[in-house]
């Protein structure tokens, strides 16, 4: 099949229209023929990342790549950045705004649900912003029998 690429901006408090890239990469995913089980991996990962520039950043990006061997998401944002990464990596911190958590979001769970079920995740941040690249290889059994 060819290549999906797409890049989606993401705007920064916009929670009415969080979502839409993992909806969007689900959809594509279903059209491949790939399992509910690796959909389902892959929209989590994605759906967790782009909240997490939706509540903590100022906007960004989302690169979705999917091709017959791989999906690879990567996000760009911009600032303020993550301070601790190896803090902000343990389940249940947050640094999440009053606005972010009286909508429901801002658990402290999203950088580790995305470790949990990527196949890779690096991630990089500076007060400039943070750069996170997630991937999921597709393999023989990720598609439907």
């Amino acid at each position: 099949m060819d290549p999906y690429i797409r890049e989606h901006n993401i705007e920064r408090n916009d929670i009415a229209n969080a979502g839409t890239v993992a909806s969007l990469t689900k959809r594509a995913l279903k059209q491949r023929g790939l399992s509910r089980e690796f959909i389902k991996q892959v929209t989590i990962g994605v759906y967790e990342a782009e909240i997490n520039v939706v509540i903590h950043s100022y906007g960004g990006t989302a690169n979705v790549a999917i091709d017959d061997d791989f999906v690879e998401i990567t996000f760009q944002d911009k600032g303020p950045g993550i301070e601790n990464i190896e803090q902000a990596l343990q389940a249940g911190y947050s640094t999440a705004s009053s606005y972010a958590i009286e909508n429901g979001f801002g658990a402290g769970m999203g950088l580790p649900n995305i470790q949990a079920v990527s196949d890779e995740m690096d991630l990089q941040s500076s007060e400039n912003g943070t750069y996170l690249r997630i991937k999921f290889n597709i393999k023989e059994d990720s598609y439907e029998h």
